[in-house]
């Protein structure tokens, strides 16, 4: 468990160093895939990407299949690691839970001025919804680029029916990729999330956000705080003795 509060710094550790390069290696490995992908068709001339300093290369079609070639043995490690490393450890965090479709809806109003927040977990629902997502997409990428690498390098002669259908769902999930990674833009843009930014490049948000909009997770990670424990003179001191009722006069009127 990687959830520690720096209470001196006002801030709580949210992301270890592992899960920040899985993130990182998966995010940039996933954008080098997404622009080689694109390049890999015939657009680096016919739409000037060429004349763009640095992208003299766009319309070679064997150094943007190597370069999707690299990034793809990156994105494939660093999604099989998250999944092999966490899965052991029992780290459920961001699996979805029962509910989350219908609280993720009220968040999203909240962040809008319609309704209060309700307290959160580590992450928010909208979050392990769009994990859920994002890890399908993920899985259907990886398998039809396999089975499309497989073609390439070893089985030329592959079932042009298997090789149709593994390059329509790469196709199809590598446009979902990208609307998915839009949309993670678009939240992080939205103000209340701001402070979640931190994390994504340290691993750590502000302790006062966390207890405000976490209030969960807090009840989990900070320690129960137990009253003073006695003295052995206070233990074997006798106990007080109670006082005794008042009586009233009975002979006043």
């Amino acid at each position: 468990m990687t959830d520690k509060i720096l209470a001196e710094k006002n801030l709580i550790v949210r992301h270890g160093v592992l899960e920040l390069i899985e993130h990182w290696a998966i995010a940039l490995s996933g954008l080098v895939l997404l622009l080689t992908g694109i390049f890999e068709l015939p657009v680096g001339k016919r739409y000037y990407i060429i004349d763009v300093p640095g992208l003299g290369w766009s319309a070679d079609f064997i150094t943007s299949l190597s370069l999707h070639y690299a990034a793809a043995f990156v994105f494939t490690v660093a999604a099989m690691l998250h999944v092999f490393y966490h899965g052991p450890r029992g780290e459920k965090g961001l699996l979805p839970q029962k509910g989350d479709f219908a609280e993720s809806i009220t968040v999203i109003k909240s962040l809008f001025g319609f309704g209060e927040e309700p307290p959160m977990r580590k992450y928010l629902p909208e979050q392990r919804l769009a994990y859920a997502g994002m890890a399908f997409i993920i899985l259907m990428l990886i398998i039809s680029g396999l089975v499309k690498t497989y073609k390439n390098i070893y089985a030329p002669d592959l079932s042009h029916t298997v090789l149709l259908w593994a390059t329509w769902i790469h196709n199809i999930f590598f446009i979902l990729f990208f609307l998915a990674f839009l949309a993670h833009m678009a939240a992080i843009a939205l103000r209340p999330n701001w402070p979640m930014v931190r994390g994504i490049f340290t691993g750590k948000v502000r302790l006062d956000y966390a207890r405000h909009r976490h209030s969960l997770w807090l009840a989990d990670v900070e320690p129960v705080q137990e009253p003073p424990a006695l003295t052995v003179a206070e233990e074997q001191a006798p106990p007080e003795p109670e006082p005794e009722p008042v009586q009233e006069d009975s002979t006043k009127d």
